[in-house]
């Protein structure tokens, strides 16, 4: 048998050449600690995003359900729509319509109350338009204030 001599640390374990496998690179442990911070902060950055995006657009508070449009002219459209708001809360509605081609020919935003001890309001307003309009919508609404 032969001897091998090589500087070894003090205290630091002796294995034979060739008989554990490939002993680990220094710093490996590094990459993933630094893979796993970047993923909390991208995991962090995506839940603030999405908080200030439901709050800017998706209260479920004021919810719009359109029932029906009528009285359709080339000047005009009666829009019936029904919105849920916080018990005697009001809330401010944008309403659009549209003409055949998508292209907008009205756009008009209008405060809804709700009685008292009531959260359903049924509504109908009349947009005035500034061509013959072929859908009525209910864009969004959201608390006054």
């Amino acid at each position: 048998m032969s001897e091998t001599h090589a500087t070894i640390a003090p205290g630091a374990p002796v294995f034979p050449p060739g008989r554990y496998g490939r002993r680990r690179e220094p710093g490996g442990r590094r990459r993933v600690l630094l893979a796993t911070v970047a993923l909390v902060v991208l995991v962090s950055v995506l839940s603030l995003i999405s908080v200030r995006l439901y709050r800017q657009y998706g209260d479920p508070n004021y919810d719009a359900q359109v029932i029906t449009y009528t009285d359709i002219t080339d000047n005009q459209l009666r829009l019936d729509f029904r919105v849920t708001v916080p018990a005697g809360g009001s809330t401010v509605c944008l309403l659009r319509a549209r003409d055949r081609d998508g292209a907008e020919v009205a756009r008009e935003q209008i405060t809804v109350t709700a009685p008292p001890g009531e959260r359903h309001v049924t509504t109908s307003h009349l947009l005035a338009t500034t061509g013959r309009a072929f859908i009525g919508e209910v864009l969004r609404c959201r608390p006054t204030g």
